[in-house]
Order: structure tokens, then C-alpha cells, then sequence
């Protein structure tokens, strides 16, 4: 009995020292995780009425999981991109209308899981929704994928345009069928915002702001993002509808990898 117990507490002691420096290991990645600079805030913080739906803390992406550097739903922005939002939302309301966030600041390490995920050509879990008719190999190619982001840098992000009184968007369920991102709206995953005709992230030159194939109700609803947005100082990216930078930028040259949490500003909410 004396030497099986022994052999318990041995391997009790052992057990808590495994325990002990899991949690130190984590203690100490928090306490170094790089910071935010002082200007950069939480949007809700400077307009609380703007609507989030940040996609990349949830498996809803072409990635189909959390990505990496996204610990909480929160969208980080420079304080004069945050100012500019907030103005083009007063515009919005009296309209009608509210913008909707999908994605705002972005940390270098998201940007990598994204190109470790566009190599790797036998990941094609999500590719029904958000690259259905555009060949993986191609990603890089056709710029929809790039090793650097000007979300990065704190004044770039996603959004669109949602008509007022918000209607709830359910929650994606992994592995339901997925629909393309170019299918008429009543086809595909229902997202509460208005028509643009593709859905957010699409993969494909329908996404193209000014595509000529866009035209009616859905070319007004990407017009009325654009000149709303253009008449603040943001700069739409041809490529992508949903894809707009405040400039001048505060940070032109310097892409950050802070994580996406309330912990990264200094000033928490």
C-alpha cells in the first residue's frame, strides 16, 4: 500500500505541474500579446447603433471556422475612421437605414491563417457559398487572397446596409447546405441587410462594385453605401462592394497583430 501510494501522489505531483505551467504559459501569452495603440477604440464605444455581425469570430467565412486572432465579437477601428462611421450612421438612420460591420480591424495572424488556408487545395468546406465557380489555385492569382491587409492597419473594414427595424439574422449552423454567394437573395443564407446582390465575402466579379450585371434595386443599395461613405472620406475597393478604407489613414505603412479583444485597447468598454 505504501509503495502504491507513492506512485499516486508521484503522479498527482506531476499532474499539477503540467496544470500549473499550462496556466502559466497562458498567463504569460496574454500578458505579452502586443497592445493597440491609444487611438485605435471599440466602435460601440463611439456609436453604439452601428450593427455588428463579426463573421470571423464564427465559423460563417470562407475559412469555416474562428480565425485566428479573433477573441471576442468586437470591431476595432482608428478613432477618425470610428468619427466618420459614426457621422455616415446619423446620415443612414434618417434614411432608414443602418450600417451592419462584418469585419474592422484585422491582426496580421488572421491575415496568415487566411494564406496557410488558400495553400492548403484540400480544404474546400466552404467553398459551395463563398468560391463556387472559382478554382482554389486561383485565390492568390486573382487577388482575393495576399499576404498583407489594409485591414491591418486599423481603418480599413467590411460593412453593409440593413433597412430599419432590424430583423434578427439566425445563427449558421456547420455543415447545413450551403447556397452560392451569387444565388438571388431568397436563395441564399439570410443575412438581414438589403439586397447587394451577392452576400458579404463572395469570391467572385459579381462582388465588383460597379459590375454592369448589377443593376435595379441592388446597384441603389450599393450606390447608397458608396456615396454616403465616398462623401466622408472613405475609399471604396473596386473588387468588393463591401470593402472601404478611411483616409488618409493614421498608420499608412504599419499592419498590427494585436488580437481582436477588449484586453488590446487602452481604453475598455
Amino acid at each position: 500500500m505504501t509503495r502504491l501510494s507513492s506512485a499516486v501522489r508521484g503522479v498527482v505531483a506531476v499532474l499539477v505541474a503540467l496544470l500549473t505551467l499550462t496556466a502559466a504559459s497562458a498567463t504569460a501569452r496574454a500578458h505579452t500579446d502586443p497592445r493597440a495603440p491609444a487611438d485605435f477604440v471599440a466602435l460601440r464605444t463611439v456609436d453604439p447603433t452601428i450593427l455588428q455581425e463579426m463573421r470571423y469570430v464564427t465559423p460563417h467565412n470562407f475559412v469555416g471556422e474562428r480565425v485566428d486572432g479573433y477573441r471576442q465579437p468586437i470591431c476595432i477601428l482608428t478613432r477618425p475612421a470610428a468619427e466618420a462611421l459614426h457621422k455616415a450612421q446619423t446620415n443612414l438612420l434618417s434614411q432608414g437605414y443602418s450600417l451592419k460591420v462584418y469585419d474592422c480591424y484585422r491582426p496580421q495572424r488572421a491575415v496568415d491563417h487566411f494564406v496557410r488556408w488558400a495553400e492548403d487545395l484540400n480544404d474546400q468546406y466552404m467553398k459551395g457559398e463563398f468560391y463556387p465557380d472559382v478554382d482554389k489555385t486561383r485565390l492568390f492569382e486573382d487577388g482575393y487572397i495576399a499576404a498583407k491587409s489594409g485591414h491591418s492597419r486599423g481603418s480599413t473594414l467590411d460593412l453593409t446596409l440593413v433597412k430599419l427595424p432590424a430583423e434578427p439574422t439566425r445563427p449558421y449552423v456547420p455543415g447545413e447546405p450551403l447556397v452560392p454567394c451569387h444565388a438571388p437573395q431568397q436563395r441564399r443564407f439570410p443575412d438581414n441587410s438589403v439586397d447587394m446582390g451577392t452576400g458579404f465575402d463572395c469570391f467572385d466579379t459579381l462582388a465588383h462594385t460597379l459590375d454592369p450585371r448589377i443593376q435595379g434595386r441592388q446597384r441603389a443599395n450599393r450606390t447608397l453605401l458608396k456615396r454616403t461613405l465616398e462623401a466622408l472620406g472613405f475609399v471604396n475597393l473596386a473588387e468588393e462592394w463591401w470593402h472601404y478604407t478611411f483616409k488618409p489613414e493614421p498608420y499608412p505603412d504599419t499592419y498590427f497583430d494585436f488580437p481582436v479583444s477588449a484586453r488590446s485597447l487602452a481604453q475598455r468598454y
